[in-house]
């Protein structure tokens, strides 16, 4: 796993900030279903447990609102990509299937409220550090073309940025040729959560994407 850290601007603007990072060898497929099974379950359940007004209040999404806020960015605008799936899950009752690695990703994302990155490992170069976008900072984001990183939270490599809790970036993106996986669970006010969505991930990626060779470290402020 590479080096990971938080940027000191960001950590003075988001004190209670903390990622769970776990890197892991996959194997990735189009679908599997008995995880698309598992996933329809769920979002049974969402629907059947949320309003859409409550997604806002779900805790993880408002530390989540609230320090882009800080950071300067409207989440309203540019909402969180765990806010986003669960308003579709509630608004649609549907999800869309990526992969399996993916799907898991997603899985873990809406059942606990946090954003989470999903990269391919080696297409990272470097060093990575968490910090906030720059003015025209280069960025696109998987199926939203050029985004403005401006103020918002993003990691960075040794080639610059490659992931925002809005939208992964395509130059990281997970697809059929991805090996070797690090997934980045967001948690913006240390919630006591944060390792039960990390268990979560590690048995979901074990189970789904015959994952192993884990590595798993926190950091933190």
């Amino acid at each position: 796993m590479p080096a990971i850290s938080i940027s000191t601007e960001l950590a003075l603007k988001v004190p209670g900030l903390k990622l769970s990072c776990i890197e892991c060898d996959v194997r990735t497929s189009e679908k599997n279903e008995e995880l698309w099974r598992r996933i329809e379950a769920k979002i049974l359940d969402l629907q059947s447990q949320l309003k859409i007004e409550d997604i806002s209040q779900i805790p993880s999404i408002t530390s989540s609102r609230k320090a882009y806020k800080a950071c300067g960015k409207d989440p309203a605008r540019y909402r969180l990509s765990a806010e986003a799936l669960l308003r579709r899950v509630v608004n649609r009752g549907e999800l869309y299937q990526v992969n399996n690695v993916v799907d898991c990703l997603n899985l873990v994302s809406i059942s606990t409220g946090f954003s989470i990155g999903g990269y391919d490992a080696e297409k990272i170069e470097g060093k990575i550090v968490f910090g906030i976008g720059a003015e025209d900072e280069p960025y696109e984001g998987i199926g939203r073309g050029v985004l403005n990183i401006e103020y918002m939270p993003v990691f960075r490599d040794d080639r610059g940025a490659f992931g925002t809790p809005t939208s992964d970036s395509v130059r990281t993106s997970v697809t059929a040729d991805t090996k070797r996986f690090l997934m980045i669970i967001i948690d913006y006010a240390s919630s006591e959560i944060l390792s039960e969505a990390t268990v979560l991930a590690q048995k979901l990626l074990e189970e789904y994407a015959d994952a192993c060779n884990f590595e798993i470290k926190t950091v933190e402020n």
